[in-house]
This record gives structure tokens, C-alpha cells and sequence, in this order.
């Protein structure tokens, strides 16, 4: 995904034209950020807004950071950078190549880069600076040097008064602080944590207990309750309504989620049915089937083959997981296999999502 994003041409400054900068990680981007884009907005006819981070910070990759602010500011220039754009932009236009400093990196080297990135990748320098922080006078004064015009630096609520919140904190427990995120960044930052499996492979035992030790909620399988209300009789339409369900009511949970939800089943496990059942899928159901997930697990078949009525046998369920990992690693997608009893498989579980960086998630 392209991170570098020009969406406001940049003219030559006029008479009296103002161009504000506010720089921030946005890790993630919360209410007391809000508060300061807003307050900036306000004072200057232009705004750029520069996020960067070395080494990226949990759960907030470039490309969530410049969705978040492509979202909420369509009418700002936004410029979210790693050293991936930054070596596009080198090759693109024959620029030194140039890295992002690291976060722990002097004041003084983070000023000279964010002048350079006005100059270079902007083609413009900025009037003023709007922070929360005390840096904020330093900071406008060393890019006056820079640009050898004045830069004015703007305070916005230093004490924190007004938006009582930190990323810091945000990234500790989203789920405590949650009233401090946007909606939609709150929605976005809920960890998705599905289970894949065969039939008769503890699935939906499993979303129930790790859900439960994660205090958390789970989303049963929808399939499931219609096959069960029909019947089993199903037609071809009913996979894809399946599939739109189960996601709809997966992103309902994201609502009222705390922290993360654990889905008992994924649009690639409806696509596995239709094709196995009518030997042709929708579009879009396989569309939907690439629905991506924060961390993928896959039930072994290792549990006694149990018959409720509704199953097959051993040789499909070892189909079916041939079939999910086959699918899994044509998309390139990471997934762990958690084995054993479920107390050993929760313990799995748990590894496994600090391993793939889905923990902790906490709830108030």
C-alpha cells in the first residue's frame, strides 16, 4: 500500500497563506490527537499532517495509521513514512536515500528530518507548528533555522487537561480506555483472533474458553444455527447470506468487544462448504473468504472423531484441514496449529498470540 499520500496540491505559499504542521506517531491516533488537529486546523489555511515510528509500535502499523487519518482528515496533506516509502521516494526521484531516525534518536535529528521531509517531499516549509508537548518552542525554533523564515510555535493543552489520555496508556489496555478512540479506531483496533478446523476439532469448544481467558467475547458459527434450522437443507444462495452474517456479526461484536473477539469460524470455512457441497462458488463469497484476521489458528484433528448427527467422517474432516492450510498458505497468510486437550490447546493459544503480537488483550 502506498503510505506516501498527497491529497491537498501544495501551491506557493501566497500572501497570507498559513500552512500548519502537526507531527505525531498516532500510535494509536486518540481523542487529545483530535483535540490538536482540530485546534490546528483552525488556525492555518493548510495543514500537513507527518506520521512516522522506528520501530513501529504494537498494533499500529503505517498503513492503520494513514487509514485513521485519511478517515478523519480527507482535506489535510498526510504523510505517514517508514523507510520502505522512503526509499520509493529516493528511486522515484533521485534523492539521497534516507532513513527515519529512531524514536529514541536526539531532538536535534528529529528536527533536521522533519525540515528535510518538508523540502525535499514537500516542496514547501511551514509557518507553524502545533504540540502538546514542552519540546514545542525548540522545535519550532530549530525549523526557523531550517528554513531561515520565522516558525511560530502554537501550544495546544500541555497540561492534558482537556483529553486526560496518552498513546502510551492507549496501547497498554485500548480496551480500559477505549472512550478516548473514535469509533471507527476503536473498531479497528479490537484484535480478531479466528479459529479454523474440521469438523469434530474443538473449534467452537475452544473460541469458548480462550475467549473466556482472554475475558473477551466469542462469535459462534452462523452456519451452524442455519443448518440446524433448516434442517440441513441448505441451497447454493445461503452460503454467501452465511458468510455476510457471520461478518456482520462479527463487526457488531467489535462494538461492545473489550479488547478482542474470538470468532469461532471465517467466510473461508462457507467457501470451503459451497464448493464441497455444489462444486462452484459466488464471487463474492470468495471475495469474502480473504477476510483477513489479526491472528489465524488452526484446530489439529487430533481430538476422537465424535458424531452429533450432523458430520461426515475422519477422512473429511483431515480433507478439511488439507484444504485450510492449502488456502492459508497460497494467501500467505501466518497461522499457528494448537493441538492436544482444550487446556492444552487454550495454553497454545495464548503462546501463540504473544507470539503474533495479539496480546495482551485486556479487558476494564
Amino acid at each position: 500500500m502506498q503510505r506516501l499520500v498527497w491529497l491537498v496540491a501544495l501551491a506557493p505559499r501566497g500572501i497570507g497563506m498559513l500552512t500548519g504542521l502537526v507531527v505525531g506517531k498516532f500510535a494509536p491516533l486518540h481523542k487529545g490527537h483530535e483535540a490538536l488537529i482540530a485546534f490546528a486546523r483552525a488556525q492555518c489555511d493548510r495543514l500537513v499532517i507527518l506520521s512516522y515510528s522506528k520501530p513501529e509500535l504494537p498494533g499500529c502499523p503505517p498503513e492503520r495509521r494513514a487509514a485513521w487519518l485519511a478517515a478523519l482528515y480527507p482535506d489535510a496533506v498526510r504523510l505517514v513514512l517508514d523507510d520502505t516509502v522512503l526509499a520509493d521516494f529516493a528511486a522515484r526521484t533521485g534523492a539521497p536515500a534516507r532513513a527515519l531516525p529512531d524514536n529514541d534518536a536526539p531532538d536535534e535529528v528529529h528536527r533536521a528530518f522533519v525540515a528535510w521531509v518538508c523540502r525535499a517531499m514537500l516542496g514547501h516549509t511551514v509557518d507553524r507548528v502545533f504540540t502538546s508537548e514542552a519540546y514545542g518552542d525548540g522545535f519550532a525554533a530549530s525549523l526557523a533555522r531550517h528554513f531561515d523564515h520565522p516558525v511560530q510555535h502554537v501550544p495546544f493543552d500541555r497540561p492534558r487537561a482537556r483529553v486526560p489520555i496518552s498513546a502510551t496508556a492507549l496501547r497498554a489496555d485500548p480496551a480500559l480506555h477505549r472512550a478516548f478512540l473514535a469509533p471507527a479506531i476503536r473498531r479497528d483496533l479490537v484484535r480478531r483472533v479466528v479459529l479454523l478446523g474440521g469438523e469434530s476439532t474443538g473449534k467452537s469448544t475452544l473460541a469458548a474458553a480462550l475467549a473466556a481467558r482472554l475475558g473477551t467475547c466469542w462469535v459462534p458459527e452462523y452456519g451452524r444455527e442455519l443448518w440446524e434450522l433448516r434442517g440441513g437443507d441448505l441451497r447454493f444462495d445461503d452460503l454467501l447470506a452465511i458468510a455476510r452474517e457471520q461478518i456482520a456479526r462479527e463487526e457488531a461484536a467489535l462494538e461492545t468487544a473489550t479488547g478482542g473477539v474470538v470468532c469461532d469460524t471465517s467466510p473461508l470455512v462457507t467457501m470451503f462448504y459451497c464448493e464441497t457441497m455444489f462444486g462452484r462458488v459466488d464471487p463474492e463469497l470468495r471475495m469474502l473468504a480473504e477476510r483477513r484476521y489479526d491472528a489465524t489458528l488452526l484446530c489439529a484433528g487430533d481430538f476422537p472423531f465424535v458424531q452429533d448427527g450432523t458430520r461426515q467422517d475422519t477422512a473429511f474432516r483431515d480433507r478439511q484441514n488439507a484444504w485450510y492450510r492449502s488456502q492459508l498458505d497460497r494467501a500467505g497468510t501466518p497461522y499457528r496449529t494448537v493441538r492436544g486437550t482444550v487446556g492444552a490447546r487454550v495454553e497454545h493459544a495464548l503462546r501463540d498470540l504473544g507470539d503474533l503480537g495479539c496480546l495482551p488483550i485486556k479487558s476494564p
